[in-house]
């Protein structure tokens, strides 16, 4: 996957009547009958479909991701318990093929959470205040935030600097563009040491003595 460092965009909030959203589910994230495939490109289409279309299918021009200054957002900036629901990882990969590589919310769902580092997507926590001021400046005429992983910071158009905490481990693993299997296979050399080993300690273990 691709490694996330730095990340300079828009950044987009999704508010309802003027408040975050709260609860938004993964069904809500893209409903089910955009999940017939396991291919990661083109999911965007049904990404937040029920919010961006109207009744008749055509594309509602107050929802934010389909107002122009926002139709190529990196950050979306949403409310408490964002990914919550079934434990599909279209999710995140709908996001993603919007381009969209960082959510900021209060909280988030446990396994959307760990799903979004599987990805390359970084789950940012912040208290439900400072999410709604980062949501206020979004919605201004300079709606560019910059994400620094390294050094933890988020900063907003107006200059100002928010730290955030991560994971020690999962922000190595986003810095090296590295998802589970790809941190385990770093260690293929001393995983083949060990396996020597223990052939070699124990061979009646290794499948070829059975």
């Amino acid at each position: 996957m691709k490694a996330f460092t730095t990340l300079t965009s828009t950044a987009a909030a999704l508010t309802h009547h003027g408040r975050l959203m709260a609860n938004v589910d993964t069904d809500m994230i893209i409903p089910k009958q955009f999940l017939k495939t396991t291919e990661r490109e083109g999911l965007s289409e049904g990404l937040f479909y029920e919010l961006k279309t109207k009744a008749d299918g055509s594309p509602d021009p107050d929802f934010v991701l389909n107002k122009q200054a926002y139709a190529k957002a990196g950050i979306l900036i949403a409310g408490e318990n964002f990914g919550c629901g079934s434990s599909r990882e279209h999710a995140p990969w709908a996001l993603l093929d919007q381009g969209i590589t960082c959510v900021i919310a209060p909280s988030f769902a446990d396994i959307f959470h760990n799903n979004c580092y599987k990805n390359g997507i970084l789950p940012i926590q912040l208290p439900f205040e400072i999410c709604e001021q980062l949501a206020g400046q979004a919605g201004g005429a300079n709606h560019k935030f910059t994400v620094d992983l390294e050094h933890q910071l988020i900063t907003t158009p107006d200059g100002q600097e928010i730290s955030f905490e991560v994971d020690p481990g999962r922000k190595a693993n986003l810095l090296e563009g590295l998802d589970e299997i790809g941190h385990t296979l770093n260690a293929a050399s001393a995983i083949e040491d060990f396996e020597t080993r223990r052939k070699s300690a124990m061979p009646w273990l290794s499948a070829e003595a059975s």
